[in-house]
């Protein structure tokens, strides 16, 4: 009875980032990244706009700390910085747990639920069933859908669920469907063990199969999950290309958890690999060959995907990820809650070198969160200096260098206090960015969570621009500009009081900035 009344609650709960600080108790709750007041959370789902409101459903354990049965979260924000959390969506029903997903607008009601001209919500998601699965059956992972004509406040599941049926792979999940213009249709993509499928359908009902695409291509030592094809506009070009998210768990690029892409063209039934994608060599990353581009090469960002129906005028695409690792993410030293996103940042493509980079950095309304904000003077740098000087009582929370490497082959950059660190290096004799947060704080819950993470660099000029974003418990740096994303957690003991570069050679700091959240 307890919990049904937790469950069912109708009151709504302001999961803001500027009030975040005045949580007692959770030191490590961020300020100004998403999490739920309490409990369990994972992949985020259900990303879509409407109204002036970004929706955020995610994975959600009502009932502890840990994975659990999975229901859909919910919270909204006009902003993509404040969000307000909801009573729980969508709940597990005979079907099964509701799995990972997406929602769409279903703007000219194709689906029939829209009523009195309103047209609804419709959230595609996978069930899964837990008895089968125990039962040995291959066919637990089916896709149901339900539907919303309030602004996704109330949620009606279909009468004819599921939808679309495993048949043999006992990996059939994680839906993510787009509106396919040119045919008028819907198009799913969805996670089949070592491949992503493409279905369609022009109801959201009824799904045909349309092709399949991967089985030899990318990385494929772990489980391919939470699809995502997207069209994104080549910067600087007329030509627009299709990339495809996929993550992978286990057999990350830094391992545990990693998402890969694909970029390359979609017709509405096939995605064909670009060919200077298709021919772009493996890379070498910490002596190792890989045959994916990822879009993080840090631990701790997964399964991230995209917001649907964003307004056209912008011509933005904004995606969210779980910061988190399967590596540890049941035992990170939190209590009341567990489970954070990424910053929202917002994914372009660019060509570079006859190669195609996906690129993501914070979204612009990130620079609504600043307080103040302090000048760093420009100065030649050899040997160690500390740059931040405590004229502020609060440690910066983003941090922006612009460097002239000049003779300086290797860099470092120090965060933490004067017993604890994280360290980022970028060697140019090696072509390669390291993280190492192996003595930034709490650690020994998990073997893996200190291993080095280890990125390719191939600047090809000496100009190197660098934004850290410092949250109590994370730290997120982008290197020129999102061309490398490195996302990792941090469990410091003590505040941030420190900030130093070191560098053997001179370099130049050309232009810095502290900004105060």
């Amino acid at each position: 009875m307890k919990l049904n009344k937790v469950l069912l609650a109708s009151c709504c709960f302001l999961s803001s980032f500027v009030f975040a600080d005045n949580r007692q108790g959770e030191e490590y709750r961020p300020a100004f990244h998403f999490t739920p007041q309490q409990q369990w959370m994972n992949d985020p789902n259900g990303m879509v706009f409407l109204n002036g409101e970004y929706h955020l459903f995610y994975q959600y354990n009502p009932y502890g700390n840990t994975w659990g049965p999975m229901h859909w979260g919910h919270s909204v924000s006009k902003d993509l910085m404040k969000w307000e959390e909801l009573p729980i969506a969508l709940f597990p029903d005979s079907n099964g747990a509701i799995f990972s997903g997406s929602a769409v607008y279903d703007k000219d009601n194709t689906s029939g639920f829209g009523v009195s001209g309103k047209a609804p919500l419709v959230a595609v998601f996978t069930y899964h069933d837990v008895l089968k699965e125990n039962l040995g059956r291959s066919d637990f992972q089916n896709q149901g859908i339900a539907y919303s004509v309030d602004d996704g406040r109330t949620w009606q599941k279909y009468s004819s669920n599921p939808v679309l049926k495993s048949t043999t792979s006992k990996d059939f999940r994680d839906p993510k469907v787009i509106w396919y213009e040119p045919s008028k249709k819907w198009v799913m993509s969805l996670a089949v063990k070592n491949k992503i499928s493409f279905y369609s359908s022009k109801d959201l009902k009824t799904w045909v199969h349309e092709s399949d695409f991967g089985e030899n291509f990318g990385t494929h030592t772990g489980v391919w999950e939470c699809p995502d094809l997207v069209a994104i506009d080549v910067q600087g070009s007329n030509t627009k290309k299709y990339v495809l998210l996929v993550s992978l768990n286990p057999g990350g690029i830094n391992g545990g958890s990693a998402t890969q892409y694909f970029v390359g063209d979609f017709d509405g039934s096939k995605f064909t690999l670009d060919k200077k994608f298709s021919r772009q060599r493996p890379q070498k990353v910490n002596g190792k060959e890989t045959l994916s581009e990822w879009v993080d090469y840090g631990a701790d960002n997964y399964a991230g995907v995209t917001w649907s129906n964003l307004p056209e005028k912008n011509n933005r695409v904004i995606s969210l990820g779980w910061m988190n690792n399967w590596d540890y993410a049941n035992k990170i030293p939190i209590e009341k809650w567990r489970g954070a996103t990424t910053l929202p940042r917002e994914l372009t493509l660019v060509e570079k070198n006859d190669k195609f980079i996906l690129k993501s950095f914070p979204v612009s309304e990130t620079s609504s969160l600043v307080k103040s904000s302090i000048d760093i003077k420009k100065q030649s740098i050899k040997g160690d200096v500390e740059l931040f000087d405590g004229k502020s009582n609060k440690f910066a929370q983003h941090i922006e260098l612009q460097l002239d490497s000049k003779k300086s082959k290797v860099l470092s950059f120090e965060i933490g206090s004067a017993s604890e660190k994280s360290l980022l290096t970028i060697n140019l004799n090696t072509h390669e960015v390291i993280f190492d947060r192996s003595s930034s704080g709490k650690k020994d819950f998990s073997d893996a969570f200190p291993r080095l993470q280890y990125a390719p660099f191939n600047s090809s000029g000496k100009r190197i621009t660098i934004d850290f974003y410092i949250d109590k418990s994370s730290i997120e740096i982008f290197i020129n500009r999102g061309e490398l994303a490195m996302t990792n957690q941090v469990f410091p003991t003590k505040a941030f009081t420190s900030f130093k570069v070191h560098s053997e050679e001179e370099v130049d700091l050309v232009n810095g900035r502290f900004d105060f959240f």
